[in-house]
């Protein structure tokens, strides 16, 4: 059996979608093992982000990390998930086909608790159906 692929999420703040990108692969991908990172880490996973991955059954234990510290990895995906994280790192230093798929940031969402949560769960399930399409390919 040949070893997991490997994929890397880059996000700005690296506290919502690149962590819940990471929790889904990790849990649903058996053939994929995620990492994600941010090009300004915010220092926290949003709490709301580990909520709506409890509600599909996934407990996430990620920490906020800079993109710094995959610096020399190889990784055979590495795909940015926001536009700011597209601006930021234009190149890639090392092996990894670059994707880019952007998404709302759903830490930016205004209104009442209810409100920002359904926001988190629309990108999340967003980032399923996207990743769906991208890693079984």
């Amino acid at each position: 059996m040949s070893s997991a692929r490997r994929v890397l999420f880059l996000c700005t703040g690296n506290s919502c979608r690149s962590q819940m990108a990471e929790a889904i692969v990790n849990a649903r991908f058996p053939n994929w093992r995620a990492f994600s990172a941010g090009v300004r880490p915010s220092g926290i996973v949003h709490p709301m982000a580990v909520q709506v991955l409890h509600e599909i059954g996934l407990e996430h234990r990620g920490e906020s990390k800079s993109a710094e510290r995959f610096r020399g990895e190889e990784f055979d995906l590495v795909i940015t998930l926001c536009n700011e994280a597209k601006e930021d790192c234009p190149v890639w230093l090392g092996k990894g086909n670059r994707l880019h798929e952007g998404f709302t940031d759903p830490a930016g969402a205004d209104g009442t608790e209810a409100q920002r949560l359904e926001v988190f769960r629309q990108v999340r399930d967003q980032l399923s159906q996207k990743l769906k399409q991208i890693l079984n390919e």
